[in-house]
């Protein structure tokens, strides 16, 4: 895409990550060189937010950063709009479950006053659940299995972009020709004033939600830092806030118009055998010797100061007419309430010949409802600028609400009504299969689903209920064999009052929360069909070391895997453990991350941790590594793991850094709703009590290596994980073989 849209030259032609082949020519000295050129004070903008005095922040920043002299002056590359002389038609093939064609061009950046107007255009087109792709294509022709676009909007220019994904069996050609179709009928006529609304709607009930962190990707200092690099004004957002809200739909054709005339990139993507591309060098020479830096002693670093302790939310109760709990906490930072439906149900309520039926229920309740059909149920969402979300994990099913608390009254009706009334009907039904039957077809062709689906059914059995792929998806048989009575028979055994709690986050107090649920969900009594039962009385499969290689031809990278079952449920204590696991495999300073990764170079990172589950906990290794080097990657985790668990056990200086970083990280762990709404939910399912998180700092506190130790070498025991790889057995299969463990090579499933 790159390569089409920009001509040769172009700042915006190379990828940010670049490539193993420039990388590769790349010497010390370049690097160097380059932060020589561009990393001067004079190029970079600080911000502080938080808990400080603009007095303060302004002694320390000289103190701290006023002494390092200015460096080059950067010169920032200039980078006009390219147009393309004509149509460009490319194809591309990749071991993929179906087609996909897609659509782009290079259109102005987040500084243009057009920037907006794109932004809602792409909403409109793609973005929305009501769009009109996803009505076109998805919900009326049924010729895709999902649709999107977007505006990617940088600095200088920005990318619209337009994908589809058609449904296995239909006419890509068609389906390509009849997305061109519907651009050039949305580029002449443009959106409705009502599509607009909801789309604007949507986008500043985001912004407002994402400002609300302090740090983070979004939040307050990145908003204001951004906007004072790339707009050389920090209150830039407030801007583009303003350009949102005078956003009409002429204003929105006129900037397609201009832009999406032009020639565009058609790029279509086949299954079948990948092109060749330029990948690392397989016999790179020694890098070139470079001359040592003159390292000038820096001072001391300042002392850490006394650390607040964290102050986690009051938590309140209380309970509807029915009889459900209501667990809230309020949060005033940012006008929006959180509700999280939670059931007793999740994953591991599917039975184990028919694994998938929970996905399949929750992808219908936002299809239509006995009074909304999808179209409405989504074109209410966006008026109201709230979000519904339906998902489960593994031990618990969840339908969640995020909406500005002026809008809560009928966001909660609109999410009542989904929990309580789904319709089934059946034209949806078959729908949502073909797209969760595609969605199987894509975890059976990208490595990390195929390896996810593989190693739970390995470590706990087939029959057990953690015993299948967590993400849901279940078997395509299953899914292909279920209709509308499973569906309402699973619903009515697992969605229902009596296996329901409610949790809540709002500026809004609980009585006025509790007064809105009663209205909407108080009646709703349980129905006559028995509760659903899971049942975790059957043992784990016991199981020793081994590797299961699943063969994935042309994969320049194999995932790893490691997988074995604790001898503990979620409910114990893992607090120790879990620091004590901080020192081999969980945060980028683990024993495991700086020996393959930074040490070594075979993996851009890797991590090992215990899940939190309900019930038999597992621990994790997920390490993605150069082809060539995987069976060397097992065995160093192999030989780190067993000398952690020996004479190697965590060193003080290791637990001085765990310690200090899990304590110091508590008070500003819960700055969000979001977060506190976690906790909240958390805690009802391992069942902690509601002052754990300010009971933490403490413990840690406690903690010696000694403790750290015993835990680590209790509940990992020999480190004998069973072992999933995941790539080109061709290249692969021969190093494993020579670690001396048993090797089955099987086919994905």
């Amino acid at each position: 895409m790159l390569e089409t849209l920009f001509p040769e030259g172009h700042p915006y032609r190379h990828s940010t990550i670049g490539s193993m082949a420039d990388l590769d020519a790349a010497s010390l000295e370049d690097l160097r060189q380059w932060h020589r050129d561009n990393y001067g004070p004079n190029n970079a903008v600080l911000v502080l937010a938080g808990d400080i005095d603009t007095a303060t922040a302004r002694t320390l920043v000289n103190r701290y950063f006023g002494h390092i002299p200015r460096g080059a002056q950067n010169e920032p590359a200039q980078a006009d709009i390219p147009t393309l002389a004509a149509r460009a038609d490319r194809t591309l093939h990749d071991r993929v479950p179906n087609s996909r064609v897609a659509r782009f061009w290079a259109v102005p950046g987040l500084l243009s006053d057009e920037a907006a107007s794109l932004d809602i255009a792409a909403s409109v087109f793609g973005g929305l659940a009501s769009s009109r792709l996803d009505n076109q294509l998805v919900r009326g022709e049924e010729t895709a299995t999902s649709v999107t676009a977007g505006l990617q909007p940088f600095q200088r220019l920005g990318m619209f972009s337009a994908s589809v994904d058609v449904k296995p069996g239909e006419d890509v050609d068609a389906v390509s020709a009849r997305l061109d179709q519907l651009m050039a009928d949305y580029i002449a006529n443009g959106p409705t004033d009502d599509e607009v609304q909801r789309a604007v709607t949507q986008r500043l009930s985001q912004v407002l939600q994402s400002l609300e962190p302090t740090g983070g990707f979004t939040g307050k200092a990145v908003t204001l830092a951004e906007g004072q690099l790339y707009a050389n004004d920090p209150g830039f957002y407030r801007r583009q806030l303003q350009a949102y809200g005078a956003v009409t739909p002429d204003s929105v054709r006129a900037a397609m118009q201009r832009w999406l005339t032009r020639p565009v990139l058609a790029l279509r993507v086949d299954p079948g055998e990948r092109e060749a591309y330029v990948e690392a060098a397989d016999n790179r020479p020694p890098p070139a010797a470079a001359e040592p830096l003159a390292i000038t002693p820096r001072d001391p670093m300042p002392a850490v100061g006394d650390m607040k302790p964290l102050d986690f939310p009051d938590i309140e109760r209380a309970r509807l007419t029915n009889g459900v709990e209501v667990v809230y906490a309020r949060s005033t930072t940012v006008p929006i309430t959180r509700i999280a439906v939670e059931f007793d149900a999740g994953v591991a309520a599917d039975s184990a010949e028919a694994p998938g039926t929970q996905t399949l229920m929750l992808g219908l309740l936002k299809q239509g409802t006995t009074s909304r059909n999808a179209e409405q149920i989504a074109e209410q969402e966006e008026r109201l600028g709230a979000s519904i979300g339906v998902g489960a994990t593994l031990d618990r099913t969840v339908i969640s609400l995020g909406a500005p608390s002026a809008n809560l009254d009928p966001a909660l009706e609109l999410m009542a009504d989904i929990i309580r009334n789904p319709a089934f009907a059946a034209n949806d039904v078959e729908r949502r299969k073909g797209q969760q039957l595609a969605s199987i077809a894509q975890e059976l062709s990208s490595p990390n689903g195929m390896g996810a689906r593989a190693w739970p059914a390995l470590v706990y059995g087939e029959s057990h209920p953690y015993g299948r792929p967590f993400s849901g998806q279940g078997r395509a048989d299953a899914v292909q064999a279920l209709d509308g009575d499973d569906l309402r028979a699973f619903h009515q055994s697992w969605i229902r009052p009596d296996a329901a709690q409610i949790f809540v986050v709002s500026d809004r107090p609980l009585a006025e929360i509790t007064a809105a649920l009663n209205a909407r969900l108080g009646d709703w009594a349980a129905p006559s069909a028995p509760r659903g039962q899971k049942n975790f009385t059957a043992p784990a499969a016991a199981t020793g070391s081994r590797i299961v290689l699943i063969d994935r031809p042309q994969s320049p990278q194999s995932i790893i895997l490691g997988a074995l079952v604790l001898p503990v449920t979620g409910a114990d204590d893992r607090v120790v453990f879990n620091a004590a696991n901080e020192a081999i495999g969980s945060g980028f300073l683990s024993r495991i991350n700086q020996d393959i990764r930074e040490t070594r170079g075979w993996s851009y990172g890797l991590g090992g941790a215990a899940q939190n589950l309900e019930h038999q906990v597992p621990y994790l290794i997920s390490a993605p590594v150069q082809s060539n080097r995987t069976g060397e990657s097992i065995q160093v985790l192999i030989d780190q793991y067993r000398g952690f668990l020996s004479d190697r056990g965590v060193t003080p200086a290791e637990r001085e850094r765990i310690i200090n970083a899990n304590m110091r990280q508590l008070p500003g762990q819960f700055e969000t709703s979001q977060a506190v709404l976690g906790a909240l939910r958390s805690n009802a399912l391992f069942e902690r009590p509601d002052n754990y998180w300010e009971a933490l700092g403490p413990r840690y506190a406690q903690l010696t290596p000694a403790e750290l130790d015993a835990e680590a070498r209790r509940l990992l025991g020999q480190a004998n994980f069973t072992w999933v790889v995941v790539g080109d057995a061709a290249t692969v299969r021969p190093q494993l073989e020579a670690l001396g463990l048993p090797v089955e090579v099987r086919a994905a499933q």
